[in-house]
């Protein structure tokens, strides 16, 4: 067996314009530089196994705004797909005043559409794309506008109602996430003990509820396509052939419009950098040793 040197993994925050970003970071501080966004209703602590097995890359996995630690957003805000686009701007260009370093983009899920528009708006601050099970963006038809806003509409009015679950313990939080996904509760645990906090005698989740809220708005196809064409950083997308069909739908939807995309498909569920770190692993220190940053 070969032993793996586990990156440390060291608390980082990051204050933007209106908000706090809080995360980590591991690997050397010279080592090529990788920011990496997590899907919805997961933190940074997602890419923990990712991380020990590229303890050559210097990874800062982040908590979005309304996930982990991380700040939510301010009580008449709400959580549009385009603010989480500006979130990761400031982002960047707070990295870039202490490195000049070009940022390898790694997205799981809703991070990697997240990183999708990033690249597509900032191609100057993106040398290189990662999508984890993430292919393109969700759209919306044009006819369904009203229908979308209603639905948005009513989610709030519903949300003001629920009230987030209670756990005695850390195990029980893991076990209950664990019933809703497709990894082992070692897994569970990584993403319950950033994700939680302490509500008096019981252990409750820190994710903001209106995360949960249905979006009032969805670009269209013609908006998707003409961001996803404007990227113009080489893209690994590696695929999961057991992950959600909305995933699997993206793929042949938007692959197409990508003008440099390489594409692997693994026998893996959809939190495959997760279940399956070391393909994953393997596959992106291919990808970066053969298109080194420029």
């Amino acid at each position: 067996m070969t032993l793996v040197s586990v990156p440390l993994q060291l608390p980082v925050s990051y204050q933007l314009r209106q908000l706090t970003l809080r995360g980590w970071r591991s690997g050397p501080a010279d080592g090529p530089l990788c920011l990496c966004l997590h899907g919805w209703l997961d933190n940074a602590n997602s890419f923990i196994p990712l991380s020990q097995q590229l303890p050559h890359l210097q990874l800062i996995a982040i908590d979005l705004p309304g996930h982990g630690q991380s700040d939510h957003r301010s009580p008449d805000a709400h959580y549009h797909f385009l603010d989480w686009v500006d979130d990761v701007m400031q982002l960047l260009l707070l990295l870039k005043l202490s490195s000049d370093q070009p940022v390898v983009l790694i997205g799981h899920s809703m991070g990697g559409m997240i990183a999708t528009a990033v690249a597509a708006s900032f191609p100057e601050l993106v040398s290189r794309l990662i999508l984890l099970d993430s292919v393109g963006l969700v759209t919306g038809a044009e006819q369904d506008t009203v229908s979308q806003l209603r639905k948005a509409l009513l989610s709030r009015q519903k949300r003001l109602d629920k009230r987030k679950p209670q756990y005695p313990d850390l195990a029980s939080a893991a076990e209950a996430r664990q019933a809703q996904s497709d990894f082992d509760l070692a897994s569970a645990l990584l993403l319950a003990e950033r994700g939680t906090l302490q509500d008096g005698d019981t252990l409750t989740w820190s994710a903001d509820l209106r995360l949960r809220e249905v979006s009032a708005y969805r670009l269209s196809d013609a908006q998707a396509s003409q961001l996803i064409k404007s990227v113009t950083a080489p893209v690994l997308a590696i695929m999961a052939k057991q992950g959600i069909e909305l995933m699997q739908q993206g793929l042949q939807r938007w692959q197409p419009y990508y003008q440099q995309l390489q594409l692997y498909e693994l026998d893996a569920g959809h939190h495959l950098h997760m279940t399956h770190s070391i393909e994953v692993a393997a596959k992106i220190s291919s990808v970066l040793a053969s298109f080194p940053a420029k």
